[in-house]
C-alpha cells in the first residue's frame, strides 16, 4: 500500500524536499504502524527541511519531529490497534522517519496515549513546542514557583511554545510578561493571557551582568543574550528554564545572577525525555490547558506547504503553531 510523505534528499550541500508515493515496506523498523492524521511545523523542523541545521543525520528522511494518529498494527504491549497517540522527539527527523507521512512506524515506547479531551487535531495544536511548554511549566514549579511568587517572562512570545506557555501559565493564576519582536501582534498575546508586552530589543542587546530584579520565573525559547539579559533581571531564588535557541545557542552572561541571587537556570529537554515525564506533561496539558486558546494559535497547511512556512519561520513571520493534515 502507497502513502504521501515528504522527503528530504540530500545532494552535496543542499537539502531538497519532494511531495512523494512510498510504500510500507519503505518505512524503518518498528513494532506499531499508526495511520498519521496530523503533524505541526516546530522551528526544528524548519532547520531540517531547509538545511540550515544538521538536524537529519541520514538521508533519504522523511521530517517531522512529531505527528499524532490512530495505531493500525502493534506488538507492543500496552498499544492497541485503534488507540489514538502522539510521538514527540525521540529520533523522529534525525535517524528515523519523522511525522510528514501519512504513515509511520514507530517504536511503541516513543508512544504516548493521547489523552480523551484532545482530538488528533488538538495534539498536534500542542506538539513538541506544546509538550516543551509544559516542561517548563513542571520546571518551574519544579523550583519552587508559585503565582505569588511574581511575574513570568516568556520570551519568543509568537511562536509555538511561546504562545503555549502563556495560555498555561495564565490559566494557573501567573501574571505572564510577554518579550515579542513582533508588538503589533500584542492583542493576539493577550487573549492568549498575556498581562504585559514588552519589546524583544529590551533583552536582544548585550545587557548588565546583573540588573534590577523584574520576574520570578523565565521561560526561554530564544536564548544568547536574552537568556543572559533575563537572568541578570530574575529575582532572588527565581527559576529560569531554556529550551531554545532562535537567537543564537551562545551564552554570553555571568555567573552573578546564580551567586548573588540564587537563581536556578534549568534545561529543558523534549527529545529523550523519559515515558514518566511524557505522560507526566501530557497529563498535565490535558487540565491546565484551555482549548479555545490553543484553537487561537494555530492555522493548518498541507505537506505541501511545509517547506515555505519553513522559510517564513526563519524569517519571523509565523505565529503560533502551523498544524500540517498529512492527508489534505
Amino acid at each position: 500500500m502507497t502513502f504521501k510523505a515528504l522527503l528530504v534528499t540530500r545532494t552535496g550541500e543542499t537539502n531538497s524536499t519532494d511531495l512523494v508515493e512510498m510504500h510500507e515496506q519503505d518505512l524503518m523498523p518498528g513494532n506499531v504502524l499508526v495511520k498519521v492524521d496530523y503533524s505541526t511545523v516546530n522551528y526544528k523542523d524548519a532547520a531540517a527541511v531547509t538545511g540550515r541545521a544538521p538536524v537529519i543525520r541520514q538521508f533519504p528522511l522523511i521530517p517531522g519531529i512529531d505527528f499524532a494518529g490512530t495505531v493500525e498494527a502493534s506488538s507492543y504491549p500496552g498499544i492497541a490497534v485503534g488507540d489514538r497517540v502522539v510521538a514527540n522527539g525521540w529520533g523522529l527527523s534525525q535517524t528515523h522517519h519523522g511525522g510528514f507521512a501519512q504513515k509511520a512506524r514507530v517504536d511503541g515506547e516513543w508512544l504516548v496515549k493521547i489523552p480523551e479531551i484532545f482530538s488528533t487535531k488538538d495534539a498536534m495544536a500542542i506538539g513538541t513546542a506544546g509538550y516543551t511548554a509544559m516542561l517548563s511549566v513542571l520546571a518551574l514549579e519544579h523550583g519552587g514557583l508559585t503565582p505569588q511568587h511574581g511575574d513570568i517572562l516568556v520570551t519568543g512570545a509568537n511562536g509555538g511554545v511561546g504562545s503555549i506557555a502563556i495560555a498555561i501559565l495564565s490559566k494557573l493564576g501567573y501574571r505572564v510578561v510577554a518579550s515579542t519582536g513582533r508588538p503589533e501582534e500584542a492583542d493576539y498575546l493577550r487573549s492568549l493571557g498575556a498581562a504585559e508586552v514588552i519589546d524583544r530589543k529590551t533583552l536582544s542587546e548585550p545587557g548588565a551582568p546583573i540588573a534590577s530584579e523584574r520576574w520570578a520565573g523565565v521561560v526561554d525559547s530564544v536564548g544568547s543574550h536574552t537568556l543572559a539579559n533575563a537572568l541578570a533581571q530574575t529575582r532572588y531564588r527565581g527559576v529560569v528554564t531554556a529550551c531554545g535557541l532562535a537567537q543564537s545557542m551562545d551564552l554570553p552572561g555571568s555567573v552573578l545572577p546564580f551567586i548573588l541571587r540564587n537563581v536556578t537556570l534549568a534545561g529543558i529537554d523534549s527529545v529523550n525525555a523519559p515515558n514518566e515525564v511524557r505522560h507526566q506533561a501530557w497529563s498535565r496539558l490535558a487540565r491546565d490547558l484551555d482549548l479555545e486558546k490553543l484553537a487561537r494559535t494555530i492555522h493548518v497547511v498541507g505537506m505541501a506547504e511545509v517547506p515555505a512556512v519553513a522559510e517564513q519561520m526563519f524569517q519571523g513571520k509565523v505565529q503560533g503553531r502551523t498544524v500540517v493534515d498529512v492527508n489534505a
